[in-house]
């Protein structure tokens, strides 16, 4: 029987400068910030919301992962109904576990892996019911999901096998290689590639939905951010901008036609 896909549903920040960030993001994609106590003598956290929900989060990178030389970035979430077995399989299938399943109190069970070319995320198991799937293009949420990697096909065949990714179709873009695209379950999607010379190690790419997209990427530029690549017109008619924010965490932005 097909595995139910299990889809990236939370997004988070790991920056240099928490104040920066907080100010700059509400400011490129139109998220609303608001403080997040999760328990006495837990790291700050700031919750990015659309409306009255969530999407993703912000805290400062860590001492040991900056120690590490691990650069701001922005890190996805799978979702999963039992951390533990999904950290287990993924190190089975040769995924790295960088940090063993935890708990997030009031949230939900954590762990931070990596796929078997090298690219992190995060599983967690959250303890509240799951919330309503939104269209992929609803303002300020998460439109498409891009990983670099150093083997297209095996990353692809690692993510479908321990997530229930679908094949979408594959488009040949020449020298650049094959993009693979995918489907994560209803409304989630993205695609696969190997990397370019100029990303030194495998990574996941986000692209945050907004309204017009020259109108973001000047709110990105106006606010200190850089603009990588873009814009430009992607398959299916949709505009997008590769960017880096003032602390130098790279996260694209998608928008429908100009």
């Amino acid at each position: 029987m097909p595995k139910t896909p299990m889809p990236f549903f939370w997004y988070e920040l790991m920056t240099s400068d928490l104040d920066a960030a907080q100010a700059f993001y509400p400011k490129v994609v139109g998220w609303k910030a608001q403080p997040f106590d999760v328990a006495p003598g837990m790291p700050r956290y700031v919750v990015m919301n659309v409306g009255e929900r969530g999407v993703g989060g912000l805290m400062t990178l860590p001492e040991d992962a900056a120690r590490m030389g691990m650069p701001p970035a922005w890190l996805g979430y799978i979702h999963t109904r039992d951390a533990d077995a999904a950290t287990a399989s993924l190190e089975k299938a040769g995924g790295t576990v960088h940090r063993q399943p935890d708990d997030i109190p009031g949230v939900g069970r954590f762990a931070v892996v990596a796929d078997p070319q090298g690219a992190t995320f995060m599983f967690l198991q959250p303890n509240g019911p799951d919330q309503p799937v939104v269209p992929a293009g609803t303002p300020g949420h998460i439109g498409w999901h891009e990983l670099y990697t150093s083997d297209w096909k095996a990353a692809f065949d690692f993510y479908s096998e321990q997530f229930g990714w679908v094949d979408a179709g594959d488009f040949d873009m020449g020298p650049m290689g094959t993009y693979q695209t995918f489907t994560a379950g209803p409304e989630s999607g993205g695609g696969i590639m190997n990397k370019p010379e100029q990303i030194p190690v495998p990574v996941w790419q986000f692209y945050f939905n907004v309204a017009a997209i020259d109108a973001a990427a000047k709110r990105v530029t106006d606010n200190g951010g850089k603009i990588l690549m873009g814009p430009m017109e992607v398959p299916g008619g949709s505009w997008v901008v590769q960017c880096q924010d003032p602390q130098g965490a790279h996260f694209a932005l998608m928008a429908p036609v100009r």
